[in-house]
């Protein structure tokens, strides 16, 4: 739980998991979620675009506030190619099978507007997922849990079970990468819950 009863920031996602994560530390936020282009440029990298998205969502919701506003976007990546969102249950599952007895790589990008401008940085993670089976994939679906979520799972919900390792960041692969978030909004001026703020 948020130690600030007041919003600090503002966070420009609807998302659950992240609201939760910056209560997590101590920073309670106003949500401003905010509806841009997904849509990947040409050539872009998997690195360029999670963290154009998350810039493109700070600076939308920043327009909207006078808080410091936070913008976050998050990709799962196979073979080079990005992994949204599953469309229907046979995109999920083909994703799933993509992502089955193998590692990936999990990017996030974070973007937070404030005194000092835009500051951005982007994380990766690796994740390495067991064997799924068919079966298991089918009741998967069935859950929910993957309807919403990048790459077809949810890494802190039931599809841990598939979780045969990880390196990097957990906080990153659920939605905040909150070392680095952190950084980020300390030095924007944003208290956290032990209230140091960088001289």
């Amino acid at each position: 739980m948020a130690l600030e009863s007041e919003p600090v920031l503002c966070l420009a996602s609807a998302s659950p998991r992240r609201c939760a994560l910056l209560a997590s530390i101590g920073v309670a936020v106003q949500v401003q979620p905010c509806d841009i282009d997904e849509t990947p440029l040409a050539n872009e990298s998997a690195e360029g675009y999670v963290e154009r998205l998350a810039k493109a969502k700070a600076q939308a919701a920043a327009a909207l506030t006078p808080l410091p506003t936070l913008g976050a976007d998050t990709a799962v990546v196979v073979d080079g190619r990005i992994l949204g969102k599953p469309e229907s249950q046979q995109h999920a599952a083909w994703m799933l099978r993509q992502l089955s007895g193998r590692e990936h790589q999990v990017l996030t990008g974070v973007a937070v507007t404030g005194p000092q401008g835009v500051l951005t940085c982007g994380v990766t993670t690796r994740v390495t997922l067991r064997d799924i089976s068919e079966v298991e994939i089918a009741a998967y679906w069935q859950t929910t849990e993957p309807e919403d979520k990048a790459g077809g799972y949810a890494i802190q919900g039931l599809a841990s079970v598939f979780v045969a390792g990880i390196e990097g960041s957990h906080s990153a692969v659920v939605g905040l990468p909150l070392f680095e978030t952190a950084c980020l909004l300390r030095r924007q001026g944003v208290p956290l819950w032990d209230g140091y703020l960088p001289a």
